[in-house]
């Protein structure tokens, strides 16, 4: 795996992390949920450069895609 591919395995963890404490649930009911998310879609295709927001933003965006 290149630099690139660790760095945004290591943003989806942070992103998982406060998603799981803010939702108030298991980091593995939040993995869950954030791979099968539209979030982690626009994500892996670059749209908006969401990549470059924080992981408290993308964890938020979460929370909307899963009230």
């Amino acid at each position: 795996m290149d630099a690139v591919g660790v760095i945004k395995l290591l943003k989806y963890a942070r992103v998982i992390q406060e998603f799981a404490k803010l939702k108030g649930i298991s980091l593995g009911e939040a993995m869950d949920l954030f791979y099968h998310s539209t979030t982690f879609q626009l994500l892996q295709e670059g749209i908006a450069d969401l990549h470059c927001r924080s992981d408290h933003y993308l964890a938020d965006e979460l929370m909307m895609e899963y009230p």
